[in-house]
């Protein structure tokens, strides 16, 4: 216990944090049900988790180097826990929403510590070994997510899916508190707030701007005054960060292509590779009347796939230049999402099988390298930054996927329906036409919906791989006169 305690407690906290951006695909349409929520609403639940990870997860980071990172870790399971209760007990999509972002919250004063107290628990080999459990407790979060979530979903009820968080809350609270060492960053470095905000700032506003142009349209007022907001947060960050002493992020490391090429892939990752399965379980039991349960087997496929290639790569693919793990792996997702385009009003979920799978090889060779291949392009001092970044950049990438995805789905399917239908649509969802137009016209609008987004998806997944394998080489340059080569860059299995 005292030698892997350490390892268990993070390990917990993890498996939540993780379970929990998956686990609730499959709840979707019993929450839309039971809380009358709109899809929007629906999109807000995936998000506002999602987002919070995103937005706070560096600003987090330096916070805990200072106060601590084991408080900050313990202060982020109790908060998770309270707002897992929270979500469990909602009465309504306004209070589901607003828990999720406090779950968000939550995840990131967890996510941004679970490295560093790693590192700080175990040296040598020992630390190889707790980084390769890690690993593969993430991969089993991913691939268990849609599986348990539809268990829960069918068996107790959908709000189980947060409730079970709470036993686990205690015993990695009870581990934390006696198994954890107490560590803490450089003196010097102070709590860059004023990046943070802007940075939520900006994340903030254009996921609510793309959520809202699915609604009020992309010419709208509302949604070009997001549009305005998010740029003016970005502009704000950029600035902040460029004067600050101790920036939480250095804008000089995207003058490095190598560092440039794996931001965008680790955007543009969980961007393509996930946004599109709330719609896809929305649409397998809505529209084609599955259980919560078979809804989530159908998406087994993509997790078991890439839980399997991550796992061998690390073996057959060691050596192997990240260019072309992660840019094949985009162009992998991108042709996945594009053989999923092919539905109809008389599809089944059979039809989404083989891009399924593909979408899951593609990021079992991308997920695994990209934290590895962010550490070498940039100097070591900067290793702690280009890691929190590059899961900051694929939460926001994931929860901006969702918002835009979400967005081209609802306006293809207004576009097939008339004026009052369309106008029920964005009201309650797709839950609420069921009854109130023919069933093979809701079939058509659907499949209509979700094969725009995945051709969307699938373009945005390809032209990112080939950028990737233009920017992303080997050796790096990471200053003026020294050169890092990609080494370790699948030491460490990653997940959405």
């Amino acid at each position: 216990m005292r030698k892997w305690g350490p390892l268990t407690a993070v390990c917990l906290g993890t498996f939540m944090l993780l379970l929990d951006v998956t686990i609730a695909i499959v709840a979707l349409p019993d929450m839309a049900r039971a809380l009358d929520a709109s899809l929007s609403d629906l999109q807000w639940v995936i998000d506002g988790y999602a987002l919070a990870l995103a937005a706070l997860l560096l600003g987090i980071g330096a916070a805990a180097d200072i106060l601590g990172r084991k408080r900050v870790h313990l202060a982020g399971v109790a908060l998770f826990a309270l707002a897992s209760l929270a979500c469990g007990l909602a009465t309504g999509p306004g209070m589901l929403v607003a828990a999720r972002a406090c779950q968000g919250l939550g995840g990131a004063a967890m996510f941004a510590t679970t490295l560093p107290l790693l590192a700080s628990a175990y040296q040598g080999k020992d630390r190889s070994v707790a980084l390769g459990v890690w690993g593969a407790v993430n991969g089993a979060a991913a691939a268990l997510g849609p599986v348990l979530g539809g268990l829960l979903t069918q068996g107790p009820g959908w709000r189980w899916i947060f409730f079970v968080n709470l036993p686990v809350s205690v015993a990695a609270v009870w581990l934390t508190k006696v198994a954890v060492p107490e560590s803490r960053g450089p003196r010097e470095r102070r709590i860059d707030w004023p990046g943070t905000a802007a940075f939520a700032v900006f994340a903030g506003f254009a996921t609510f701007g793309a959520v809202r142009a699915g609604e009020a349209g992309w010419v709208s007022g509302e949604t070009a005054l997001s549009a305005a907001l998010a740029l003016a947060g970005l502009i704000a960050f950029v600035l902040i960060e460029r004067r600050s002493d101790h920036p939480m992020f250095d804008i000089g490391l995207l003058r490095t292509p190598a560092f440039l090429g794996v931001s965008l892939a680790a955007f543009v990752f969980n961007a393509t590779a996930f946004g599109l399965l709330p719609y896809t379980s929305i649409w397998l039991q809505t529209v084609l009347g599955m259980s919560p349960m078979r809804g989530g087997l159908v998406l087994l496929p993509l997790s078991a796939a890439s839980f399997l290639v991550a796992a061998a790569g690390g073996r057959l693919l060691h050596g192997v230049p990240a260019r072309f793990t992660i840019g094949g792996g985009l162009v992998l997702i991108g042709t996945g999402c594009l053989l999923q385009a092919v539905l109809d009003s008389g599809s089944s979920w059979q039809a989404l099988v083989p891009g399924l799978i593909a979408v899951g090889v593609g990021t079992g060779l991308a997920s695994p390298s990209l934290a590895g291949a962010a550490l070498a392009a940039v100097p070591p001092e900067r290793a702690g930054m280009a890691g929190g970044s590059v899961n900051a950049f694929r939460q926001l990438g994931y929860a901006l996927g969702v918002a835009l995805l979400g967005t081209a789905v609802t306006s293809r399917m207004q576009d097939s329906l008339s004026a009052e239908q369309a106008h029920a649509l964005a009201g309650g969802g797709a839950h609420a036409l069921r009854g109130a137009v023919p069933e093979g016209t809701l079939r058509h609008a659907f499949a209509s919906g979700l094969n725009t987004a995945a051709v969307f998806a699938g373009v945005a997944g390809i032209v990112a791989g080939v950028v990737v394998l233009a920017l992303v080489r080997d050796p790096r340059q990471v200053g003026p006169d020294k050169t890092i080569k990609n080494e370790g860059a699948r030491d460490v299995v990653h997940r959405p």
